[in-house]
């Protein structure tokens, strides 16, 4: 590693219409109890990067127990993506982002 820099890989959310359009019940419960969530469009990788933390404040909401079955997987994932990225096997990271992104897709059809 270089003495005064660092080479980073950064995923950032994609959303055309914001997360609104993508999680739109997902979007709306995370504002409920937190106003920071309501001014963000984390990306599915944010939210399981923070995912201990969500559960802990959404304790006895309906978000939480949407949340709560996914958790290892979610954490499981968020670790493989970090390692492919340093790894610089990105095709393989995109590949486990998809997966993050369908069990994202779960959990907003599991909300009301």
């Amino acid at each position: 590693m270089s003495k005064h820099m660092q080479i980073s890989i950064k995923i950032l959310p994609f959303y055309k219409g914001g997360m609104q359009d993508i999680y739109p019940k997902l979007k709306r419960h995370l504002g409920y109890l937190d106003t920071r969530w309501a001014d963000k469009d984390p990306s599915p990788y944010d939210l399981a990067q923070q995912l201990d933390e969500l559960l802990y404040h959404y304790e006895g909401t309906r978000l939480r127990e949407a949340l709560l079955p996914h958790r290892d997987k979610l954490q499981k994932l968020h670790k493989a993506i970090e390692k492919k990225a340093a790894e610089w096997k990105l095709a393989e990271a995109d590949q486990l982002l998809y997966e993050m992104e369908d069990l994202f897709e779960e959990i907003e059809w599991k909300l009301d």
